[in-house]
């Protein structure tokens, strides 16, 4: 099973892509996709789209993990996030992908154990979950990486809720 990761963000937007085998882990690619801040948002949110779609069409994912949002503060930054977390579920759905979501503390808790682990604890459970020689950067590529694990870990029972809806 081929599964991207996907940490949302209108700036810079993460993306893992991992291979599952049973329950070993293999790294594909990781990155992001960025947008000058210059640019008005329709043409930063066409480019996350253009971006992620074409990584989704070279490296062939059959599933999407997609990290949900959680935003306490800057209504404004939760706004413009939301609207990239959008266009990829949208890039995901129109590549004809299968998409789960999950919670920073699912996430966290998938790989550390615990639901409030440092952004340090994550890098380095990443690293060595799928065996790199360094901790992945930039932290987006990270957090990503870490959705699709989530999602390699938990995803079998989410595949079942979700075809009973």
């Amino acid at each position: 099973m081929r599964i991207i990761g996907i940490d949302p963000g209108y700036a810079i937007m993460g993306y893992g892509i991992i291979d599952q085998n049973g329950n070993r882990f293999e790294p594909v690619v990781f990155g992001c996709v960025t947008t000058d801040k210059a640019l008005p948002m329709p043409d930063r949110l066409k480019r996350l789209y253009e971006g992620l779609t074409e990584v989704i069409a070279t490296h062939q994912p059959e599933e999407a993990s997609i990290e949900q949002l959680f935003f306490n503060t800057n209504t404004t930054t939760a706004i413009q996030v939301g609207q990239a977390r959008g266009v990829a579920i949208l890039a995901c759905a129109n590549s004809g992908l299968s998409i789960f979501e999950y919670t920073p503390l699912q996430i966290k808790t998938s790989i550390t154990g615990y639901g409030r682990a440092q952004k340090d604890q994550m890098q380095s459970m990443i690293k060595m979950l799928l065996n790199l020689t360094q901790i992945p950067k930039p932290d987006d590529a990270a957090d990503a990486l870490a959705a699709a694990l989530c999602h390699g870990y938990s995803g079998q029972v989410k595949k079942l809720m979700y075809r009973m809806k």
